[in-house]
């Protein structure tokens, strides 16, 4: 269905073989982001995203998305990620990760990372995959984590290794200009950064001041866009 697979582009959106091209800034901070969420200009949810550390270099990172307008509050669409991470010489390092998105029926996915073997293991409703880890990988609901804390760390091209369901794919993003950005959170002067390696329209805006775009746009799955309305440090 075709709002199912907006939410799971929501997830993706609201993601080293050693990180060649992109210095990482200091470990992250916990925090609370509140996103309004609109597919073709219409408001169709509110996502929640928060990161909390567990300690000994461990931190929880969670995306929720709850449909609150249109076919997506009707439909009762909700969506749910958890990535657990480590902090690892100086990147962040999936360790597990979890999704589970519900319109009308519910689909899961789940990856583990055993940094021991290097192996992947991503099982979904359709069955399950194995493949080598990369050092440094994330996940798609963390890469807008990584990447925003490459920029912090300095970089303007950034190449992130992101575990998808069958392989490790090596995204490349780039720094395109820095312009003013309005959200409901206020008015930025942000950098716009795009991905370089796809056709597929991926674009976020970030501040130096927040780990996480102030807007995010892409156009995978319906035109969709996340614009921040709140962030508090936690």
């Amino acid at each position: 269905m075709r709002t199912l697979k907006l939410s799971r582009t929501l997830l993706a959106g609201l993601a080293l073989a050693t990180f060649a091209t992109a210095v990482f800034a200091a470990p992250p901070k916990s925090f609370t982001a509140t996103y309004q969420v609109l597919r073709e200009g219409e408001a169709m949810g509110q996502a929640t995203i928060t990161l909390k550390s567990l300690g000994n270099g461990e931190y929880e990172y969670s995306n929720q998305m709850k449909g609150t307008s249109g076919l997506a509050a009707m439909l009762g669409v909700n969506s749910n990620a958890v990535t657990r991470f480590r902090w690892h010489n100086d990147t962040p390092e999936t360790e597990n990760y979890t999704s589970k998105v519900s319109a009308l029926k519910t689909k899961e996915r789940t990856m583990q990372v055993n940094w021991n073997s290097n192996q992947v293991t991503v099982t979904d409703n359709k069955g399950t995959t194995n493949y080598a880890a990369v050092p440094g990988m994330v996940d798609g609901n963390t890469f807008p984590l990584a990447l925003g804390l490459a920029l912090a760390g300095g970089s303007h091209s950034v190449t992130l290794p992101v575990g998808v369901k069958q392989q490790v794919e090596h995204q490349q993003y780039k720094v395109q200009a820095s312009e003013s950005v309005q959200v409901p959170a206020g008015t930025f002067n942000a950098e716009r950064v795009a991905r370089t390696d796809s056709d597929k329209h991926f674009e976020a805006w970030y501040v130096k001041q927040y780990p996480l775009p102030v807007k995010l746009v892409q156009t995978e799955g319906g035109d969709l866009t996340m614009q921040l309305s709140q962030f508090s440090a936690n």
